[in-house]
């Protein structure tokens, strides 16, 4: 079969060739329209549960929606863990999963279970929705104008900029923070109402009422079907300044009326109808909205943004799931482009830019591609010494990447800094089986003794190293195999990358046994002439070997024994490795946010960001600054104060890695009484913290341990920025009501809460205007900014009967404590300690946590538990290392199905414990530390070294079937492989000097991975080409005694009988 495939290639060579261009034509348009991304496309499994509740305390919220929501979801199939967040107008729970849970179905089986969970009365719709990578902005653009005010510069921008932007393939969202928006003030005069016996209450459901837009469904008219709506929604302001509220008495008046009415009427029949007339005629009392309320339109400000000390609009573009970052991005710039041709008044600074960073990153990766070929070129041209021969097996870089990523688009897998950095590494094995069988014809060639020649030399010569180059390619797949079934993040991740190494290596190996060939033959018709001083060359080096490995076997003692030495004394130094999990980006930009002291006002925290703003803009890297207050967060969607900063670097800012902290330093001083916090905006999306997480049953029995873990955390050295998520405590006054005085009233406990509620809230009453361009009216009561426990007990509540009484007599006003946010995980109250760790040792921060924590004395219904990058480590190592036991097993049954029987790959597997020797070197050489990368690299080594090893050990075997004693088939092998051998680890090792010496821009392919893999595979190359000879040899006299041991008894047994 494989010779028909190799003679095929031979005798239709234009075939091949046009198959050739057909492929590299699909590879290029693949590569062309493949989706430009930073990383691969993750599914979060996490569903958040959002549901506003006006007025509620933190305490209401977790009683009334948080809890009873934690209870239904709980016990959800594939649920992993249970946290929320109660604060004060809101409730946000979230609930992960198990990675690999189908996240559509489980949104609906979860909302089909809190859809059965009872609202609080004044709680809102919840929110439903799940994570994602992308909810995240891709670009944001900070607006300002010299010329325009505020309100202006909305119009202008949701006039002319965000219908172009929205329009753009892929946009889902385009959200505004600072913009000017038109709203109705309606703000009641207390004293008219009163003179017209109203209540506020009473008029706002009349206009309710009056303003209500209903659909009565579908009537017949004749044979059409028509719908019917009731629209009482006011077009204008004057409309509804006109609308008439009728005056009408109580309803005890209203019985005294009619009684009276009822006793008067007189007794003739003609005077009666005559009185039933007027009655029918008359006209209930009415009043213009406008004599008992203070109607006006208002501009008003939804949130704050600033940029470098300028009122601004903060515009951010959130894109759908499948549309191309790069391309999206690139559009909404062109747009934004034209918005400042247009108006030229108008700066448009970029705050957010995720494209850059992806351009850059696969132009970087890209860059490293080509050059890493370049170095396994030139490591291919020093040992043939022939161009053409070179070029041909070069021909298996291009063809075997622009193949992988035909089937890669097929896939829908994006272009990454994964699928990239896979390419950049598989160029050093894609060249692989092309060296192998071009080497072997070029030898067979040069060989004098050689008896075939043309087509059946090239096709002898490319069937003889079938079997090694396949068992290899199957090898090194079967290696990737466990890596793309590995679960979790780490798997998420890493996928795209395993896939682009197997597909390129399979590519790989069609091309060796069809493209090369047929090349062979296309440039070598007449053989080889005037090649012997290469081979003298090569001879020489072949020579030297023969005469290390021959006294190698002679003293398989000495050279085991200082073998094993040296394996044991690289692994006595792992002690001196740390540990880290992902490196992460380097972008030039810090996030910061502000969490205001409970009850600060807006105004406050406005002046906070602007006094830092001026701090920033000392610093001579700082290029721009922008905040917002209020709004949409991106980093706290729920927040209704909070403010968040975006701080955009120069790219060379020296000292990077100390600049958050130098930051936070000087925004201390300023004593604001609120936190500050740096957010990790890592590009690789790994944080590098330690955080303890306290677990307990109230916040009065974790708070004391958290307290003094945060003071602990503070004196380790290898930890910075250290904070905590407790919240705050501040004073409240808990109102216990007297429900017998309230039930005389016709009150509940309810409306006083509802009166108070609109005394400091404001609220949507109805809106006016057309539809889509309506303005909603606001409900506004002049804000008591001086509040007193005498002026709150005096505050007037009006029952239904229309009597007035002070709150103070239907109520007891208790002085109390509480939080504005409680956080629970898994139905207990959580807090959390977290520390950014210093350099990249994770192992040692983690360490360090461990043993304060360990000292520290809790109560025993504290739970104390240390995790963060260290947890991601353990389970990401944990998984890498059943791919490597997986990946060594399928090998190994790869070997035994290949050779046959298990003494042959047992010697080959003898190669593998002696990388451990260079990764370990290689790793404190380059000052890394043992990470997912690094663990990736050992996993690739698996199949790298193998490789080698099956090259020559298959060598060996076809000597000895040819007749040859062990020794000198070993001796043979040696020779005449020692050349593919080098070439192709070296090959591999040039392909991955560009990620060791290469600087940014690989991010998670890092610099680890190529010090791994270059370390691992030096020092296994050397050994492979001496330790596995001698075990193998070692293997063969014990079958061979064992044999003879067996032949012997047959012999003693037949002649006894």
């Amino acid at each position: 079969m494989i010779k028909k495939i190799i003679d095929f290639s031979l005798y239709n060579k234009l075939a091949i060739w046009l198959m050739t261009l057909i492929i590299l034509a699909a590879g290029v348009y693949s590569a062309t329209k493949m989706k430009m991304e930073m990383l691969p496309s993750m599914s979060t499994p996490v569903i958040s549960i959002t549901t506003p509740y006006p007025g509620a305390t933190p305490e209401d919220v977790l009683e009334g929606i948080t809890d009873p929501i934690e209870k239904k979801v709980k016990n959800l199939s594939g649920v992993e863990k249970v946290t929320s967040q109660s604060l004060e107008n809101a409730s946000a729970v979230t609930v992960q999963y198990k990675f690999g849970t189908d996240m559509d179905e489980a949104q609906n089986e979860l909302e089909k279970q809190i859809d059965k969970v009872e609202m609080p009365e004044g709680a809102m719709d919840k929110q439903v929705s799940q994570m994602s990578m992308y909810t995240f902005p891709i670009i944001s653009y900070s607006i300002s104008s010299d010329k325009s005010d505020i309100k202006t510069l909305t119009e202008k921008i949701k006039k002319d900029l965000v219908p172009e932007i929205e329009g753009i393939e892929g946009v889902t969202n385009v959200t505004f923070s600072g913009q000017e928006v038109e709203q109705v003030e309606l703000q009641f005069d207390d004293k008219k109402l009163k003179a017209k016996k109203l209540t506020e209450d009473s008029v706002l459901q009349f206009i309710k009422g009056a303003t209500m837009e209903a659909p009565l469904g579908l009537y017949t008219f004749g044979n059409d079907l028509k719908s019917i709506i009731v629209n009482g929604q006011f077009t204008n302001v004057e409309a509804l300044k006109s609308l008439k509220i009728p005056v009408t008495d109580s309803s005890a008046t209203q019985r005294q009326t009619a009684q009276s009415q009822s006793a008067q009427m007189p007794q003739d029949p003609a005077a009666q109808k005559a009185m039933m007339e007027a009655m029918k005629n008359a006209k209930v009392p009415t009043v213009k909205l406008s004599d008992v309320a203070d109607i006006k339109t208002v501009q008003s400000r939804e949130s704050i943004s600033k940029t470098n000390g300028k009122d601004s609009l903060s515009v951010q573009v959130i894109k759908s799931d499948d549309a191309n970052t790069v391309t999206l991005a690139n559009a909404v710039k062109e747009k934004v482009k034209q918005f400042k041709k247009d108006n030229p008044d108008m700066s448009a600074v970029l705050m957010m830019d995720q494209a850059k960073p992806i351009e850059d990153s696969v132009k970087t990766m890209a860059e490293k591609a080509i050059i890493g070929a370049i170095f396994a070129v030139i490591m291919i041209l020093i040992f043939l010494r022939n161009i053409r021969s070179t070029l041909i097996a070069v021909v298996s870089i291009p063809m075997s990447i622009l193949m992988a990523m035909l089937v890669l688009k097929q896939m829908d897998i994006s272009l990454n800094i994964m699928t990239l950095g896979a390419m950049t590494v598989a160029i050093g094995r894609v060249i692989d089986d092309s060296i192998v069988v071009i080497e072997n014809i070029f030898r067979r060639m040069s060989l004098k003794g050689e008896k075939l020649t043309g087509f059946e030399l090239i096709s002898s010569a490319t069937k003889e190293m079938f079997i090694p180059i396949m068992s290899s390619t199957m090898v090194t797949i079967a290696v990737f195999l466990p890596l793309a079934l590995v679960s979790g993040s780490i798997g998420e991740i890493f996928r795209p990358f395993a896939w682009t190494v197997v597909f390129a290596l399979l590519a790989s190996l069609l091309i060796a046994i069809t493209i090369v060939p047929m090349l062979a033959h296309t440039f070598f018709k007449n053989g080889i002439k005037g090649h012997h001083d290469d081979e003298e060359k090569v001879g020489k080096i072949a020579g030297f070997y023969r005469k290390i490995l021959d006294w190698s076997l002679s003293h398989k003692a000495i050279v085991s024994a200082l073998s094993v030495l040296l394996l044991v004394g690289s692994l006595f130094l792992t002690p001196f490795l740390g540990t880290s999990f992902i490196s992460t980006g380097e972008d030039k930009l810090l996030a910061l946010t502000y969490k205001p002291k409970p009850g600060e006002k807006e105004e406050d925290v406005v002046k906070k960001g602007e006094a830092v703003q001026k701090i920033l803009a000392k610093n001579d890297n700082v290029v721009n600054t922008q905040f917002s207050v209020g709004g949409e967060n991106p980093f706290n969607p729920i927040a209704s104060n909070d403010m968040a900063m975006m701080v955009e670097y120069k790219k060379d800012t020296p000292n990077w890695e100390d600049e958050a902290d130098k930051v936070l330093a000087k925004i201390a001083k300023l004593n604001h009484e609120g936190d500050w916090k740096n957010q990790d905006f890592a590009t690789g999306g790994a944080t590098n913290a330690v955080t303890v997480t306290v677990n307990g049953p109230s916040t009065e029995a974790i708070r004391p341990v958290v307290e003094k873990l945060e003071k602990e955390l503070k004196d380790v050295k290898s930890l910075t920025n250290v904070n905590t998520s407790l919240s705050d405590s501040y004073d409240a006054y808990t109102l216990k009501v007297n429900h017998n005085k309230l039930s005389e009233l016709g009150l509940t406990a309810g409306q006083v809460a509802m009166t108070l509620n609109q005394r400091s809230d404001d609220k949507v009453v109805t809106k006016v205007g057309e539809k889509g361009k309506s303005t909603e009216v606001i409900l506004t009561k002049k804000k008591e900014d001086n509040w007193t426990k005498e002026k709150l007990e005096n505050t007037k509540i009006t029952s239904p009967l229309g009597k007035v009484v002070k709150l103070s007599e239907v109520v007891k006003i208790e002085e109390t404590k509480t939080s504005d946010t409680i956080k629970r995980e898994d139905g207990n109250i959580s807090a959390s300690v977290e520390g950014k760790i210093k350099g990249k040792d994770v192992s040692k921060a983690t360490q360090d946590v461990t043993e304060k924590v360990n000292a520290l004395k809790h109560p025993d219904n504290v739970d104390i538990h240390v995790g963060g990058t260290s947890e991601d480590i353990g389970e990401s190592f944990s998984q890498l290392g059943l791919a490597m036991l997986a990946a060594v097993g399928i090998v190994y049954l790869i070997l035994v199905l290949t050779f046959k029987g298990g003494l042959a790959p047992l010697a080959i597997l003898f190669s593998l414990p002696f990388t451990i020797i260079g990764v370990i070197l290689g790793l404190l050489a380059f000052k890394e530390t043992l990470s997912v990368p690094s663990m990736i690299g050992m996993l690739m080594l698996i199949g790298i070294v193998v490789t080698n090893a099956i090259v020559l050990i298959d060598r060996v075997i076809n000597k000895e079937a040819e007749g040859l004693p062990t020794r000198e088939a070993i001796l043979e092998a040696a020779t005449t492989r020692v050349r593919p051998i080098l070439m192709t680890a070296l090959a591999t090792v040039g392909a991955l000097m560009p990620l060791l010496f290469g600087g940014d821009g690989s991010v998670l392919i890092s610099k680890a991975l190529a010090v791994t893999v270059i370390g691992g595979l030096v020092s296994s190359t050397l050994l492979t080409l001496i330790v596995v000879p001698i075990v193998y040899e070692l293997l063969m006299k014990m079958r061979n005694k064992f044999t003879k041991s067996n032949a012997t008894t047959e012999r003693v047994t037949v002649v006894n009988k």
